[in-house]
């Protein structure tokens, strides 16, 4: 029996040593793998420079357009009719926009509200299909059969919860009336101090304006859209809404680029909506999140990479098929436009790919073997010496160095194995610490360079806000890794703001 264990002994060794002997390639592999996501988003540094700066500008529409305006409200009785008073009360003409809602699967009054408030509002009944992907099928198959999709030249898209500023259409017209087909616009928030969970889906969502948004649209690149408040044109929809995954938002982005379509972003157009204060609510959302990331990445991401090095050749749908393509005289001018074009359209895949990689969890594996387990098993060869507990490039970690200098030292064997996993996982913690404090500059900036947008806020909660704002991205950093292994069910989120259009306006004038 001793001889037995002993030999097993050696096996383990034996694996391990193997394991170890493998750091060194293994860590050029690493580094390669860090190169690589480095280049995948190096690129945003220079939008953000952009956003700091510029945003596209649109002239006055020289035509006023006809939109239909959908809504998908599940049980949303409490904010359903602010929002449709909202939209009536736009600058637009009214005879040129008309409110559909879809009632889906309501067990409440919504659908009596939105047609005492002027909406064409359909029931639905088919709790089996619960996305509001479904809904908008739904609603958009009913215009079909009773207006025709085509009567509409655009469509615009809100959730129940939103507020629309006065000008809100009519500014989204300017950007339609140029020729672009699909428009983002600015995300506000409504409910931005109620708590630092609000706060920091608020910031959020303005980071993603200055980051994102604001460049991409400067540069006729194709930006993402974000769930609600965007408007696309009719060719989009003609053969039907067919966006019914946990992220509806994120399909139709990625479907978009891989047609060739810019997405670009009206600075001018500002809407509000509400963001959950429940932990649980929010942690629920963002995992459906997550899940419809991961779904977006597998369903287009091959699109998106072949279009790099092929264009617009291999695409699982096509839009513009039906159109009559029209002959192009091969001056050098077209030549030129054309070449431009298609740079244009294999960055944008590029661009759009790098958003639905989950870089996060690359980054985990990667970490993970190398740096936990085969390090772990080099250590068991070599020892530890000279390993500072606070090594690290952040600003925490030389901050603790310069305060206190302690370095492990122990020789080759298991006890160097232990402590080599133990210091593996620290220094993460470690780095994770310093990236947190790190990232509240972003909070600073927004409250900086946004100020006269975003609600007035007391300084005490400034300061609260900006020390809990990087949760955020924890939290999709986590519902990510969990959402690759579990079923992810769409559930309703829970409106209950009763603050109208006007309270906001008249806020604002004070």
């Amino acid at each position: 029996m001793l001889k037995q264990g002993m030999k097993y002994m050696e096996i383990l060794n034996d694996i391990i040593t193997a394991i170890g002997n493998f750091y060194f390639a293994g860590n050029k592999i690493y580094k390669i793998i860090g190169v690589i996501l480095s280049i995948m988003v190096f690129h945003k540094a220079f939008y953000f420079v952009i956003g700091m700066f510029f945003t596209r500008k649109f002239k006055p529409a020289k035509k006023k357009h006809k939109y239909g305006i959908l809504i998908a409200a599940r049980n949303e009785k409490a904010v359903i009719g602010n929002l449709i008073d909202s939209i009536n009360k736009q600058d637009y003409p009214k005879e040129l926009y008309t409110i559909f809602v879809v009632a889906d699967n309501c067990t409440d009054n919504t659908a009596e509200i939105a047609r005492s408030k002027g909406a064409i509002c359909y029931e639905r009944f088919d709790d089996a299909h619960r996305t509001k992907g479904y809904a908008l099928e739904f609603l958009l198959d009913r215009i079909e059969e009773d207006y025709k999709r085509d009567s509409f030249e655009g469509y615009f898209i809100f959730d129940a919860d939103n507020l629309l500023k006065a000008n809100f259409i009519s500014k989204m017209n300017d950007a339609f009336d140029s020729g672009q087909k699909i428009i983002t616009s600015y995300r506000n928030t409504k409910n931005f101090d109620e708590n630092w969970i609000a706060s920091t889906y608020a910031l959020h969502w303005i980071r993603s304006i200055r980051t994102n948004h604001r460049a991409r649209s400067v540069l006729r690149l194709a930006t993402n859209i974000q769930g609600t408040g965007f408007l696309f044109s009719n060719e989009i929809v003609k053969d039907g809404w067919h966006y019914t995954s946990l992220t509806e938002d994120r399909a139709l982005t990625a479907d978009a680029v891989a047609q060739g379509y810019q997405i670009t972003y009206q600075d001018e157009a500002e809407f509000f909506d509400e963001q959950p204060i429940s932990l649980k609510v929010a942690l629920r959302q963002r995992l459906r999140w997550s899940k419809g990331h991961l779904q977006a990445f597998v369903e287009s991401g091959p699109y998106l990479f072949i279009n790099i090095f092929f264009g617009k050749r291999f695409l699982k749908t096509n839009w513009n098929k039906n159109k009559k393509k029209v002959k192009k005289e091969k001056t050098f001018k077209n030549v030129m436009l054309d070449i431009l074009e298609s740079i244009r359209h294999r960055f944008a895949s590029f661009d759009t790919l790098s958003q639905l990689t989950p870089i996060s969890f690359i980054n985990l594996c990667r970490w993970l073997l190398f740096s936990v387990i085969i390090y772990s098993c080099y250590t068991y060869t070599t020892g530890i010496y000279g390993s500072n507990i606070f090594s690290g490039n952040t600003i925490l970690a030389k901050w603790l160095r310069g305060i206190t200098d302690i370095e492990v030292n122990v020789g080759p064997g298991y006890l160097a194995m232990l402590l080599g996993f133990v210091l593996a996982v620290w220094h993460r913690l470690l780095w994770r610490m310093g990236i947190y404090f790190s990232n509240m500059w972003m909070a600073i900036y927004i409250f900086i360079i946004e100020n006269k947008r975003i609600k007035k806020i007391s300084l005490k909660n400034k300061i609260l806000f900006t020390l809990t704002w990087p949760i955020f991205d924890i939290i999709g950093r986590y519902t990510t890794y969990i959402a690759l292994f579990m079923n992810v069910t769409w559930k309703p989120i829970p409106h209950e703001s009763k603050i109208t259009i006007d309270d906001i306006n008249n806020k604002a004038g004070a």
